[in-house]
């Protein structure tokens, strides 16, 4: 798929999508928007690809939306202003419903729509130097992107409406003690920090680890009971998989798995 806003990579089932506008501190456009939507649907469909990982080009993760975009942000500049925040919601729900693992590699600004991207990965690891920011009120606007619904899992209520009311700039390192990042390392140890959890993830079991994802993302919305009973719909499926049987069988040889995702 040709893209213009964004850099797409594969390289031993781990798919690198940066977002590629680093002079403008890759801050997304309408055809950012698209570009992302159609390439997580495409991942999400691929049974080579195993694993996703976001970052940004240069120095910067995603600064937001860009509001200089002459297509209106998330849409056509006649559009109403809930068509185009639908839009982007789209983006938002593509990368949450990714059926497979997610990291965000945050090397730099991560702010408003950026950080609602970083937080719909199911995993992020910053750079300690770099900058996140529920920025919305600072910019008169209410949070947006899932944040209101991402921000009180991740973190807690009160730490949520401490975030999103006074939109302060926390470090990588400051956002990780806040819990609201998995893990702030240096920004030299950064790649190599983030290769090794893809790695590590690209040679797992595709399909217990989409499931697990499935049910942890749902795990707070159903009852004790409903949670129990999707766990033993996932493990049947599990126990009928040559992956499972390929699991029991290296546990037996003393040797790592080889995953096919079947």
């Amino acid at each position: 798929m040709s893209t213009e806003t964004i850099l797409v990579t594969r390289d031993g089932g781990v798919v690198t999508v940066a977002l590629n506008r680093p002079e403008r501190k890759n801050a997304a456009t309408a055809r950012m928007w698209r570009e992302l939507h159609d390439t997580f649907l495409a991942v999400g469909r691929e049974s080579a690809d195993r694993v996703l990982v976001l970052t940004g080009a240069g120095d910067a993760f995603c600064t937001g939306a860009d509001i200089a975009d002459p297509e209106g942000v998330a849409g056509k500049p006649a559009d109403p202003h809930l068509v185009r925040m639908r839009n982007m919601a789209e983006v938002m729900l593509a990368l949450h419903n990714l059926p497979k693992p997610t990291i965000a590699k945050i090397n730099g600004a991560a702010v408003g729509a950026g950080i609602s991207l970083a937080l719909n990965c199911d995993l992020t690891v910053a750079a300690t130097t770099a900058k996140l920011s529920e920025i919305f009120t600072k910019r008169g606007l209410s949070v947006d992107g899932g944040s209101s619904w991402l921000l009180p899992r991740l973190v807690g209520l009160h730490r949520a409406k401490e975030l999103a009311y006074f939109a302060d700039v926390l470090t990588g390192e400051e956002a990780a003690a806040f819990g609201l990042v998995n893990r702030a390392v240096p920004p030299e140890e950064l790649d190599a920090f983030v290769d090794d959890w893809a790695a590590r993830l690209a040679a797992g079991p595709p399909l217990a680890l989409s499931m697990t994802k499935r049910l942890l993302n749902s795990g707070s919305l159903v009852s004790m009971a409903q949670a129990l009973e999707d766990e033993a719909r996932s493990q049947t499926v599990n126990f009928g998989s040559a992956d499972t049987a390929e699991a029991m069988k290296a546990f037996a040889d003393k040797r790592e798995p080889r995953f096919e995702g079947r």
